[in-house]
């Protein structure tokens, strides 16, 4: 766990010390955010989201696959002032994020944001090139990591009555592009999941929207052979947007962006 803020106390046990919106604190524009789960928080898109929303105000626990990295955003994120934890887990896993959220919940409480960010783009290939093996560990993190994740951390959320889930798609998630179908299918399908869960929350205080970004400046972008146009940090300020800033008439919204 990381040091606390200068001049913060200490919450107990398996709560969350809840932040007080100021004008020198942007924060969430109601005011009630405290803790942000962060997924494949280790680097790219998932690094520049968690320490967004570290100097937003937001204490972190932060889920990935390998836990150097996700030590190294810790890091970066206490010097900005948040509380973090890290808890080791593979998405795709059930065991693996009953788990971590168990751990989270426990150590830090009931988070106020999720943002299931995790993903793959597995590898470039033909459909009739692609083999059942290459669909599945898409599928795995990109689609069924989403659905688990959200799972593990729902009930908390709507005891709470407060909170918005935030699930990065692509604009792949509006298009085809040739040799990626198990990317391309697993984001159309993180689009369906997002909308669907939207209409559940309805009334219940929380939120369900997807960003759908193009083509970014991470070695995810490699792979589909996309020029990048915009840095993992342009994005991370759009993620921070539709989870602190946008209306809550925004619920199953798909935000699109492109690049400045």
């Amino acid at each position: 766990m990381a040091a606390k803020r200068a001049g913060e106390k200490r919450a107990p046990p398996g709560k969350v010390l809840t932040l007080q919106w100021t004008e020198g604190n942007p924060g969430c524009s109601y005011g009630r955010m405290a803790l942000a789960v962060v997924t494949g928080a280790g680097d790219g898109i998932g690094r520049a989201t968690a320490l967004e929303l570290a100097r937003r105000g937001l204490d972190l626990a932060l889920l990935g696959r390998t836990e150097v990295t996700l030590r190294a955003t810790a890091d970066q994120a206490e010097r900005a002032g948040a509380r973090t934890l890290v808890a080791r887990a593979d998405v795709g896993v059930e065991a693996e994020v009953r788990l971590a959220a168990a751990t989270v919940l426990a150590g830090m409480g009931t988070p106020r944001l999720v943002v299931n960010n995790a993903g793959i783009a597995g590898r470039k290939a033909r459909v009739e090139d692609t083999t059942a093996a290459d669909w599945d560990a898409v599928m795995a993190v990109n689609l069924r990591g989403v659905f688990l994740v959200s799972r593990a951390f729902l009930p908390a959320m709507r005891a709470a009555g407060v909170g918005r889930l935030i699930t990065l798609a692509s604009i792949s998630a509006t298009l085809g592009t040739a040799g990626m179908a198990p990317y391309c299918a697993s984001k159309w399908g993180v689009v369906g999941f997002v909308r669907s869960l939207a209409e559940e929350l309805r009334g219940s205080g929380l939120q369900s929207l997807a960003v759908l970004p193009g083509s970014v400046d991470t070695p995810m972008a490699k792979v589909g052979g996309f020029p990048p146009q915009m840095s993992a940090e342009d994005v991370a300020r759009v993620v921070a947007f539709a989870a602190l800033d946008a209306p809550d008439a925004m619920n199953g919204s798909a935000v699109e962006c492109f690049g400045p």
